[in-house]
């Protein structure tokens, strides 16, 4: 068992880490907030910056670029393995954007996609791709709503990044509910657009499985955890095939276009369909419970840690 210093900056992806085998120490006060209220395994523990230091840390995983500078304070100048998690797609001038730790070859970067791997460009860094996994929520998929559901935080902030500028074409065909962050002033198209706002995750899953299919309307993101819970649940998708969903949803999954009349007539079929939509739910389910589960995912970071800090 190692001794992992790690921050919690994502939520859904810290979960899945620190239900390995190892303990996993959260800085707390100004350098960090702890668990932040999840409720984690005992071998997530919160400890306060301070005693960092004292702790017989085997490997720190940053995944901030400031984190490197703090890691460095924390320890006490005192030399760990450490291995940088990017969990985003890079922005700007995408072919050419160089990864803030490109010039460092003593630190191991982890991307959560292939995609991400394929555009940033790390440099002297060396990588490794360690894609998502999550702990399954169980297969809840009613699809007893002739509705579609979409996980978006802050839509009308975001505009074209998350696809709100598609939603209106979508809800001509099929009425949609939207979850997440920041939906203050999202268009609802005359009632066709209904906001649900950023409910606690159990909640969010059993009300995202009653819905009839799953829209994934992201044009840029590193892959969104939500469609791969969406997939957990039971549900059919109807994605873009844009970053590194068209790996993600295989075709007997759902339907993943660019054309977005495709998807709209697709979206209709399933909705109009219930025994297909289920079938082809069940095939998600199990393509995500193969490729996207806990058991994987932890596996391939086992490999990773112990590799690090032998």
């Amino acid at each position: 068992m190692l001794n992992v210093l790690v921050w919690h900056v994502h939520g859904a992806w810290t979960t899945s880490f620190v239900h390995g085998r190892h303990r996993y120490l959260l800085p707390m006060g100004c350098w960090g907030g702890g668990r932040m209220g999840r409720d984690w395994p005992q071998n997530a523990v919160e400890i306060p910056a301070d005693r960092v230091r004292q702790e017989p840390v085997d490997v720190v995983v940053l995944q901030q670029p400031d984190q490197i500078e703090l890691a460095d304070r924390l320890l006490g100048g005192r030399r760990v393995p450490m291995i940088y998690v990017e969990h985003n797609t890079p922005k700007g001038n995408v072919p050419c954007t160089r990864h803030p730790i490109a010039e460092r070859d003593d630190i191991r970067l982890v991307h959560v996609t292939h995609f991400n791997d394929l555009m940033w460009d790390s440099g002297r860094a060396p990588t490794t791709v360690i894609e998502h996994g999550i702990v399954d929520p169980g297969e809840r998929y009613t699809g007893e709503l002739a509705r579609a559901g979409v996980v978006i935080n802050e839509p009308v902030r975001r505009g074209r990044v998350t696809g709100t500028d598609l939603l209106p074409a979508f809800a001509a065909t099929v009425p949609l509910d939207i979850f997440g962050m920041g939906l203050d002033g999202l268009d609802d198209r005359g009632g066709r657009i209904q906001p649900h706002g950023d409910l606690p995750t159990q909640r969010l899953h059993d009300e995202l499985a009653k819905r009839r299919v799953y829209l994934h309307t992201m044009r840029w993101t590193s892959l969104g955890l939500s469609l791969i819970e969406a997939m957990h649940l039971g549900m059919p998708i109807v994605a873009l095939a844009t970053t590194e969903a068209l790996r993600a949803v295989p075709p007997d999954a759902g339907l993943i276009s660019t054309d977005v009349d495709e998807l709209t007539d697709g979206l209709e079929w399933l909705v109009r369909e219930p025994e297909s939509a289920r079938r082809i739910g069940k095939q998600a389910r199990q393509y995500a419970l193969a490729n996207y589960g806990l058991t994987k995912f932890l596996r391939d970071w086992d490999e990773l840690l112990l590799e690090v800090s032998s």
